[in-house]
């Protein structure tokens, strides 16, 4: 069975090999090059000398000179032959002038039969006056064990590295085994059903840790999002069914008792009401839905979300005289963001419509646009009124959630919801805060989407602005 594990050791085995062999490669040239080189050179050195001794003395002192020195050498540590002109030995510990030395002076390697054995020969022959020849040389063959174990050596150092890289995969296999074992169980039971169950990971810890704390995340993601479409499915269910059942129950009713044309009309505008009423909630649906896989950050400009905030709060000017609440803009400046101009004023709208509905009269609805400190742009309306208890805070953005206070308010629960997406689609989120009284609903936009320059953006807001006010 092929493993991730073998596959590694194999490589890595392959790896030090080849280091090895290119550690051991300059080593094996110095030693054929280097000291070669240097053994020649000596040997011309000695017949240089030789020569001297020959050119001053003459054969004969010549002669003796050599014996003198084979004697005095261990055995075969130095090859030494004068020839007569007719390449007959005169002294020296070779038998006979090899055969294979050509006739010109210089440096040459011979095999040849050295006392019985077999011998590789480095000669250097030298031309001396009258004819005579000389040669100096040794066996190289006597090097030979040394390069032989250099060459075991070198082997075992392969074996050994070849069974710890085996040995450290089994090692290895094994510890990723078992890991890939606790993260296919803990798998099939999330398979089963068991949404909750998370993979072991160590703070501080290796890949696979790294690796289970991005898959826990995401495996939280999908339990929340799981969550999200279990309570919307049973919001929707509940929630559509109040409409449906009064639609039911106008047509029922129109159908048994047949009132006249003026009664039957407005049973029919109230029908259409009723209608309308689904619709809107079908069409928040879908924008959350759109939102939710990102599919509108393609919408994404440049824009002046003061401008937004400033004609939002024209448009729901009117509406908050009727209700007698005070309704206020505080402009810092442009606050420019790459964002979708739309869904920015649609949730802007949100927020606005809540906090004009929960305010009260002569309250005080406030609008704000700034730049935190930690340059991100904060989008804030904050109102008057009761506000919203700590303990639903947590679920106040979730879809079709209604707390206590905004049961007996026209809605479906889907504002906070809308203003939470557009929020999360623009890589922030919706804080809800204490305002004391009432709420402080803030967007919070990072740094990172912040633009960097301010441009003359014209926002469409106050012609859709109120797109999704009674959601």
């Amino acid at each position: 069975m092929r493993s991730s594990a073998y596959t590694l050791a194999a490589g890595y085995i392959a790896l030090a090999i080849v280091a090895l062999v290119l550690f051991a490669a300059p080593l094996w040239y110095a030693w054929q090059v280097t000291i070669n080189d240097n053994r020649a050179e000596v040997l011309q050195q000695d017949s240089a000398r030789l020569s001297a001794v020959f050119e001053r003395s003459g054969v004969a002192a010549m002669g003796d000179f050599i014996r003198e020195r084979v004697g005095l050498q261990i055995p075969e540590e130095r090859i030494l032959l004068l020839a007569d002109p007719q390449l007959k030995p005169l002294a020296g510990n070779l038998p006979a002038w090899p055969a294979d030395i050509p006739a010109a002076s210089g440096t040459y390697t011979i095999k040849t039969n050295l006392n019985g054995k077999a011998a590789e020969l480095v000669l250097v022959r030298t031309d001396l006056p009258g004819g005579y020849s000389l040669l100096v040389g040794r066996d190289v063959s006597r090097f030979q064990p040394l390069a032989h174990r250099f060459w075991y050596g070198l082997a075992v150092a392969v074996g050994v590295l070849s069974l710890a890289g085996v040995f450290g995969a089994i090692l290895i296999r094994r510890a990723i085994l078992s890991r890939i074992q606790t993260i296919r169980q803990t798998a099939l039971a999330i398979v089963q059903g068991d949404l909750s169950r998370r993979l072991p990971a160590h703070r501080g810890g290796d890949e696979l840790d790294t690796l289970s704390g991005t898959i826990n995340r995401m495996l939280e993601q999908i339990e929340q999002l799981f969550r999200g479409v279990r309570n919307v499915s049973d919001s929707i269910a509940h929630d559509l069914r109040t409409p449906l059942a009064e639609l039911r129950s106008r047509l029922e009713e129109l159908s048994l008792t047949r009132p006249g044309p003026e009664r039957t009309f407005e049973e029919i505008d109230a029908a259409v009401a009723d209608v309308d009423h689904v619709m809107r909630i079908f069409n928040a649906l879908l924008r959350l839905a759109e939102m939710d896989t990102g599919l509108r950050r393609s919408g994404f400009v440049e824009t002046d979300v003061s401008t937004t905030l400033a004609e939002a709060v024209e448009f729901y000017l009117p509406a908050a005289e009727l209700k007698e609440v005070r309704l206020v803009y505080r402009d810092h400046g442009a606050l420019c963001i790459a964002g979708d101009p739309l869904l920015l004023a649609q949730a802007v709208g949100n927020l606005i419509d809540n906090a004009l509905k929960y305010a009260g009269e002569q309250g005080t609805v406030i609008v704000e646009s700034e730049r935190a400190a930690d340059g991100s742009a904060l989008l804030s309306v904050s109102d008057s009124g009761p506000g919203i208890p700590d303990a639903e805070k947590p679920r106040a953005a979730e879809r079709f959630y209604r707390g206590e206070a905004s049961r007996v308010s026209p809605g479906v629960g889907l504002g906070l919801s809308l203003v939470q997406a557009v929020a999360k689609l623009h890589g922030g989120q919706l804080e809800l805060l204490d305002n004391r009284p009432g709420l402080r609903a803030q967007m919070r936009i990072p740094a990172l989407a912040v633009a960097a320059t301010t441009p003359g953006v014209s926002s469409e807001a106050p012609a859709r602005v109120a797109a999704a006010a009674m959601l």
